[in-house]
């Protein structure tokens, strides 16, 4: 991918005043790293009366495919030769529009340490991109562009010069050319449009993509003709974001129609009363992750399992603990791997970060050596969905085969039922659910598995303990034993130890 930015000047304002604003010296190329593949930065010409800056962008298609699964175009997981064969590496994109904001952030925000004065200055401006996807045409660009002070030139790329009877392509060649504008704001028109043409990003839209159209957007978008496709393209037509998107964007102009602040327009509604401002209370999914986190670290884990990890939840809080140094995720459904990435947003986390957690797919009916020689395991509401006659697989494949010092098992008290008002008598918490124990029920399995592999067992409530019921969840913390001087093994159990740790001791 490839861009240019070139503007010219006097020798009172020379041109080469843009390798200030965009922080990067006229007689260097320099390279950045992106997370699919390099940045490079040149000037081709810089001189008192003229100066360009290009932007060339070497795509990684391997690691575009690896970390882009799921989303964008050629990331689909059943478009297997999408992912090889298609215009990532040459088109701008969303691609683009991350490097842009990457390699020219101090740029795009208005920052010039060097020459404070420049950021505010208009100056001529003459920016090309050989090859613009614009799903939409030439007539598109235009009414993208013009409304925000440009002259546009968009040039149709035929699909095959020696077929013309083909028609053009999807791609334009692209030259905007302003007089009027900032070069800050130039950056932030491409950092929105240009994945707007696209209409395709190569990672998944968070709802934090809200705040960044709003602050790219700042001082242009609410008064834009062409908001509304504007803001659902950038938000890949997620309704819910682009409907937040939009309200607020209806602020900000009503705000500037009357020139007064977003918040005093806001205030339609009073001050909420005391009770209608009590904080709603914690979910039981949010105390039982806040109990396990603090049994890993009573337990002193660093290196931790969540084994049955489904859609990240456990994980992503995990990550916010520094005291968590190695964390792996295992789940057999892909799909709900897919959205752990999503969540964890994985394609985007830095390098520090990304160190720290790793998602696998696996069964824990079956012994993975992957999982051997971590501090600590968590099985959160997992037993429940199999089937009582493979318990025992699960069982050695994390007991007697990984063997972490701590194992955490989580499980729904099925005595507590009776105080769900919604649940029908008799019927589980959930459809998938094999099972539901009792208290009694649950000591007596995890005390046996205790026995049998060598560990000792705590008993620990989580969410609100009901003297008659007990509490909604329940938690065994499964404690590895460990031999004494005299050959005893210490810990409230009974149990000596598995029966290879016991034939080991013979020999």
């Amino acid at each position: 991918m490839f861009l240019t930015i070139s503007t010219t000047g006097t020798p009172e304002r020379p041109a080469t005043d843009l390798g200030y604003l965009l922080h990067k010296h006229p007689d260097n190329a320099q390279t950045f790293s992106t997370s699919y593949g390099t940045a490079h930065v040149l000037y081709p010409e810089a001189s008192d009366e003229r100066c360009t800056a290009a932007l060339l962008l070497e795509v990684d298609a391997v690691a575009l495919v690896r970390r882009g699964k799921g989303k964008g175009r050629g990331g689909a997981p059943d478009a297997a030769l999408a992912q090889y064969v298609n215009d990532r590496p040459y088109a701008a994109s969303s691609l683009l529009a991350v490097a842009l904001s990457a390699v020219f952030s101090s740029a795009m925000k208005g920052q010039c340490r060097a020459k404070p004065e420049l950021p505010d200055q208009v100056r001529p401006l003459r920016i090309e991109v050989p090859a613009l996807p614009a799903r939409g045409g030439a007539d598109l660009v235009r009414n993208l562009f013009e409304p925000l002070g440009w002259t546009v030139t968009a040039e149709p790329v035929a699909l095959d010069t020696e077929f013309p009877e083909w028609g053009d392509s999807r791609y334009v060649r692209l030259v905007l050319e302003s007089e009027t504008l900032a070069l800050a704001e130039a950056l932030r028109h491409l950092y929105v449009l240009l994945p707007v043409l696209d209409d395709a990003k190569h990672y998944w839209v968070a709802p934090d993509e809200v705040d960044k159209l709003l602050r790219a957007g700042e001082g242009w978008l609410p008064a834009h003709p062409e908001q509304k496709l504007i803001t659902s393209r950038y938000l890949s037509r997620r309704w819910s974001l682009t409907r937040q998107a939009m309200e607020r964007l209806e602020l900000v102009r009503l705000a500037e129609t009357d020139d007064s602040e977003v918040e005093e327009i806001d205030n339609a509604v009073e001050d909420e009363t005391e009770a209608e401002t009590e904080e709603k209370p914690t979910s039981l999914g949010v105390q039982r992750r806040d109990a396990i986190i603090a049994a890993l670290k009573a337990s002193g884990a660093a290196r931790v399992l969540d084994l049955g990890c489904g859609q990240g939840q456990l994980v992503q809080a995990l990550l916010k603990d520094p005291a968590f140094t190695d964390i792996v995720g295992v789940d057999v459904s892909m799909r709900a791997l897919t959205i752990a990435s999503r969540r964890l947003k994985l394609d985007r986390m830095g390098e520090r970060q990304a160190a720290r957690v790793k998602l696998l797919q696996g069964s824990l009916a079956y012994t993975d050596k992957r999982l051997k020689g971590y501090d600590a395991a968590v099985l959160c509401e997992v037993v429940e969905h199999l089937d009582l006659p493979r318990l025992p697989a699960l069982e050695y494949a994390v007991f007697g085969a990984a063997r972490p010092r701590t194992v955490l098992v989580t499980t729904p008290n099925v005595e507590y039922n009776v105080r769900w008002e919604t649940l029908p008598a008799g019927h589980s918490r959930h459809s998938d659910h094999r099972f539901e124990w009792t208290r009694e029920e649950f000591r007596a399995w995890a005390d046996a598995v205790a026995e049998r592999h060598g560990y000792e067992t705590e008993f620990v409530p989580v969410g609100p303990d009901d003297p008659e019921v007990g509490p909604p969840t329940q938690m065994a913390v499964f404690t590895m034993r460990t031999e004494t001087e005299n050959g005893t093994v210490n810990g409230t159990g009974t149990g000596n130890g598995t029966k290879e740790e016991k034939e080991a001791k013979a020999a």
